[in-house]
C-alpha cells in the first residue's frame, strides 16, 4: 500500500490507481470511524503543519486527523518560523526532514511547496497554494462518489473564478473520466497550460473538459453544481472589481433549473451567501456543501496514511 509519489503536490502528478488508492482507503477510514473503530496507522508519527495562509477546515481536519490516526501533528505558523525571516526554503525543509515524519504546507507560492518536496527527504503535501488544491478536489469527488455512487460519465459543472480550485478540479476530474464544464468571466478562465495538460489525460480516460463564459451552457444537464468564492484569499483587494465581472455568475433556482433534477452542490467553503451561491440553495436538499467538508477529514487521513505510512516509507 502507498502511492506511486513521494508527495502530493498537484493532482496531475498522481496516476489514476494513486487516486483510487485515496479514494478507496479513505472509504474505509470514514466507515471504521462511524464504527467506533479505532485505526492508528501512524502510531508515532508526527506531521509538521506550515501555515502561511490561514485556515478553519485545513488546520482541524490534518489535526484531528493526525490523532485519530494515532500521531500528532505540530502547528508551524510561518511568521514564527526562521522562514518568515529570511531562512530559505531549502533548509527549513531539510531541518524538518529530521524532526517529523511528513511535511503538510499552505502558502502563496506553488514553487515554494515544489522546492519544499524537492529538498525534503519525507512527504510533502500541497494543503493548498495559489495554482492548486488538491485535497480539496479529491474531497470534492470522494464525496460525488458517495452521492451517486459512481464518477464515470458523470458531468461537473463549475461556475466563477478560474483558480486554484477549478485548477484541481479540471485534473481530479480528468483523471477518473467525469466531465467537467467550466463557466467563467471573460479574462478570470483557468490556467491554459493546466487544461491543456488535463486534456491529454482526458483522451486515455474519456473525460471531457469544456470551457464558456456563459453559466447555463455549463449548467445545462449537470450532476454536479460547484462554485467558489469570487475573490480568492490573496485577492481581497479586487472584491469590488470582481462583485462586477462576477455578478451573472451565481448558483441560484436559475442554474438549478437547467442542471439534472437531482443535480447535487458543492462549495468549498468558506462561502459568500449572496454571491457565488444563494441561501436557498445552500440550504436546499441538494447540497451536501456540509458532507463535502467533514471529508477533507477521511481523505486527507488516506493521503497520509499512503504517504507516510510504514509500507509507504519503505518504498521511498
Amino acid at each position: 500500500m502507498g502511492l506511486e509519489v513521494k508527495d502530493l503536490l498537484s493532482i496531475h502528478d498522481l496516476s489514476t490507481n494513486d487516486v483510487n488508492q485515496i479514494l478507496d482507503l479513505a472509504t474505509t477510514l470514514k466507515a471504521q470511524l462511524k464504527n467506533g473503530e479505532q485505526h492508528h496507522l501512524l502510531k508515532g508519527k508526527t506531521l509538521g503543519m506550515i501555515f502561511q495562509k490561514s485556515s478553519t477546515r485545513t488546520r482541524v481536519s490534518f489535526e484531528v486527523g493526525m490523532w485519530q490516526l494515532g500521531g500528532s501533528a505540530l502547528f508551524l505558523n510561518a511568521n514564527d518560523m526562521q522562514i518568515g525571516r529570511g531562512e530559505p526554503v531549502k533548509d527549513t525543509a531539510r531541518v524538518l526532514s529530521r524532526y517529523v515524519d511528513g511535511i503538510m504546507i499552505r502558502t502563496s507560492s506553488h514553487d515554494e511547496v515544489i522546492e519544499m518536496a524537492k529538498y525534503a527527504s519525507i512527504p510533502v503535501i500541497n494543503a493548498l497554494t495559489e495554482m492548486m488544491h488538491p485535497c480539496q478536489a479529491l474531497t470534492d469527488i470522494f464525496t460525488v462518489m458517495e452521492y451517486k455512487g459512481k464518477l464515470q460519465g458523470l458531468k461537473m459543472a463549475y461556475i466563477g473564478d478560474g483558480n486554484n480550485m477549478v485548477h484541481s478540479l479540471v485534473q481530479a476530474c480528468a483523471k477518473v473520466g467525469m466531465d467537467i464544464a467550466i463557466a467563467t468571466p471573460k479574462g478570470y478562465e483557468p490556467d491554459a497550460a493546466i487544461i491543456n495538460e488535463s486534456l491529454e489525460v482526458a483522451k486515455v480516460t474519456g473525460s471531457k473538459i469544456t470551457l464558456s463564459n456563459d453559466p447555463l451552457i455549463a449548467a445545462q444537464d449537470a450532476d454536479v453544481l460547484y462554485t467558489d468564492v469570487w475573490a480568492s484569499m490573496g485577492r481581497e483587494t479586487e472584491q469590488n472589481i470582481r462583485k462586477i465581472a462576477f455578478a451573472g455568475y451565481q448558483i441560484n433556482q436559475k442554474v438549478m433549473d437547467v442542471a439534472k433534477s437531482d443535480a447535487m452542490v458543492l462549495h468549498c467553503l468558506p462561502a459568500h451567501r449572496g454571491e457565488e451561491i444563494t441561501d436557498e440553495v445552500m440550504e436546499s436538499k441538494q447540497s451536501a456543501v456540509f458532507d463535502q467538508a467533514e471529508n477533507r477529514l477521511h481523505i486527507q487521513k488516506a493521503i497520509m496514511v499512503l504517504l507516510m505510512g510504514s509500507e509507504a516509507s519503505s518504498k521511498k
